[in-house]
């Protein structure tokens, strides 16, 4: 378990980077590191580790030899876990142990990615290990509403992603009409209005 492999998984905004220790065919484990950290975190620990397991150690977006996202935008914890997400569906893994490091404590709030994600899609998680002894933390009255739009929002966004990016031609009668449909406050003169600026004419369309 000493010799490793390095992996790359497209993102959007370029690539999620990841390092691979044991047989490919071995039981699923994915490793997150913790804030400001990298895959190296698990350096020392795999070799320790049983032998019969993959172990993929990823490193979040911005961190070690992933794509940081583009200059201006946040890092928020629910984009980390839909990096998560991205993972475990490029290694087509529907279920995995997942173990987590840290990636809370300088912000005073009890957002671990690893019970986060196990939260919002525990079919896909056999085990969560820990490497400190504090979880995802919610109060009884937000967890149902916080899981159901959370999950949806994740769910969505990974679902464009996968779809191919083909632009749609429409006549500018057709376009309109798109537009009112989709903004029934919109009178037929301020949908015109706005597609002069918010439609590219093309020979097609």
């Amino acid at each position: 378990l000493g010799m490793f492999s390095e992996l790359k998984f497209p993102v959007p905004w370029g690539h999620v980077a990841a390092k691979a220790w044991g047989p490919s065919d071995g039981h699923p484990v994915l490793c997150l590191h913790g804030w400001l950290d990298n895959a190296n975190t698990f350096d020392k620990l795999i070799p320790l580790l049983p032998r019969d397991c993959y172990y993929v150690a990823m490193d979040f977006s911005g961190h070690g030899l992933s794509s940081h996202r583009p200059a201006g935008s946040p890092y928020h914890f629910l984009d980390y876990v839909s990096d998560v997400r991205r993972v475990a569906a490029a290694l087509q893994w529907r279920r995995f142990t997942l173990m987590g490091h840290s990636m809370a404590f300088l912000f005073l709030s009890y957002c671990f990615i690893s019970p986060q994600f196990c939260f919002l899609y525990p079919e896909m998680v056999d085990k969560l290990i820990l490497l400190e002894n504090l979880g995802f933390l919610l109060a009884p009255e937000d967890t149902e509403a916080w899981l159901k739009s959370k999950r949806m929002v994740i769910d969505r966004l990974l679902s464009l992603e996968t779809k191919p990016q083909i632009p749609i031609a429409r006549s500018p009668e057709a376009a309109l009409q798109r537009l009112l449909e989709a903004n029934r406050h919109l009178t037929a003169e301020g949908g015109a209005i706005l597609l002069q600026r918010g439609a590219t004419e093309t020979p097609s369309g």
